[in-house]
């Protein structure tokens, strides 16, 4: 009896050290590198990186990786009901543990807003890379931060029409 529940714990014991190897696995390089060309960098307070200290690369394979939203909803710049996919916002600063308030979001075109996160995780934005089911068209992509705007006429005012960033390169969370 004594060596059958030996044997029983040396094997509890393998189990768990080997569980625990593979957490630190996955834990240790959580975005990887991208392969593809860089669409989005996110740096300030956030606890993952894959690049320069303190930031985080994205090419649009690993955006389009992660967890995806879509919604429907006209904008003020578009022409009727447009179906928008992407991650939402929330879960991007998830996967990153990001811990700010704010963003400094600017686009390729260097508009610069800097915006409540809140704002955009409490309405539903989502960084979007899909419009109805293609690529961004070049002038607004190739990522887009939206709301469903058809959901809330608050979703309408300056604030959210200005923190409707297209053309999205980076953002910065503090």
């Amino acid at each position: 009896m004594k060596m059958m529940h030996a044997q029983v714990l040396r094997g509890l014991a393998f189990g768990v050290g080997l569980m625990t190897a593979v957490v630190t696995v996955a834990v240790a390089d959580p975005l990887g590198a991208p392969t593809g060309a860089v669409v989005l960098t996110v740096a300030g307070q956030i606890k993952e990186s894959n690049a320069a200290e303190g930031q985080a690369q994205f090419d649009l394979a690993m955006l389009e990786a992660l967890p995806a939203q879509s919604f429907e909803t006209t904008t003020p710049w578009t022409d009727g009901p447009q179906k928008f996919t992407g991650i939402a916002l929330k879960d991007l600063l998830a996967a990153l543990g990001a811990s700010g308030a704010r963003a400094h979001a600017i686009a390729t075109n260097q508009y610069e807003v800097t915006f409540p996160l809140s704002d955009v995780i409490d309405n539903g934005g989502i960084v979007a890379y899909r419009q109805n089911d293609a690529a961004l068209p070049a002038d607004k992509g190739p990522l887009w931060i939206v709301f469903p705007y058809d959901n809330d006429p608050k979703l309408l005012e300056d604030r959210f029409q200005s923190a409707s960033i297209w053309n999205l390169a980076s953002l910065t969370i503090n």
